[in-house]
C-alpha cells in the first residue's frame, strides 16, 4: 500500500462501525494510505450512505451494531450491488461467525482487536 501514488484521488470506504475508539482507529489508519472515510454507526444508515454515494469502492462492515445488525445491511446491500467489496469486523470472533459473514455477502472476515497490518493486506486484496 505504501507505494500508492499520492496525487491520485482518495479511494472512498464506508466504515460502518458504531463504537468510537474503533472508527476512530481505522479512520487513522485508512486516511494515511489516501483513503476517505465515511462513518455509518448503524446498519440502516451503512445501507442509505451507500445508496447515496455511489463512489464508494469498499466497505469495512461491524456486525454489532444497534438497530439494523451487520448481517441485515450486508444483504441489503448486496442486492444493491453484488460486486462491492464488503469486509466483516467482529469482536466475536466465534467459529460460526466467520460463515455467517461469508453467508451474508462478506468477501473477507477480519477479528478485532484489529491489526493495522492485517486489515491493509485485507483492503489490497479488494483495491
Amino acid at each position: 500500500m505504501h507505494d500508492m501514488n499520492e496525487s491520485q484521488e482518495p479511494i472512498l470506504v464506508l466504515v460502518a462501525e458504531d463504537d468510537e475508539f474503533s472508527y476512530l482507529f481505522l479512520q487513522t489508519a485508512l486516511e494515511k494510505e489516501n483513503m476517505k472515510v465515511i462513518r455509518a454507526k448503524t446498519g440502516e444508515e451503512a445501507v442509505e450512505i451507500f445508496q447515496n454515494n455511489p463512489g464508494i469502492r469498499l466497505i469495512l462492515m461491524d456486525f454489532k451494531m444497534p438497530g439494523m445488525g451487520g448481517y441485515e445491511a450486508t444483504r441489503q446491500i448486496r442486492d444493491m450491488n453484488p460486486d462491492i467489496p464488503i469486509i466483516a469486523q467482529t469482536a466475536y470472533a466465534l467459529s460460526g461467525d466467520r460463515q455467517k459473514a461469508i453467508d451474508a455477502g462478506c468477501n473477507a472476515y477480519i477479528s478485532k482487536p484489529i491489526r493495522k497490518d492485517v486489515l491493509m493486506q485485507t483492503i489490497q486484496q479488494f483495491l
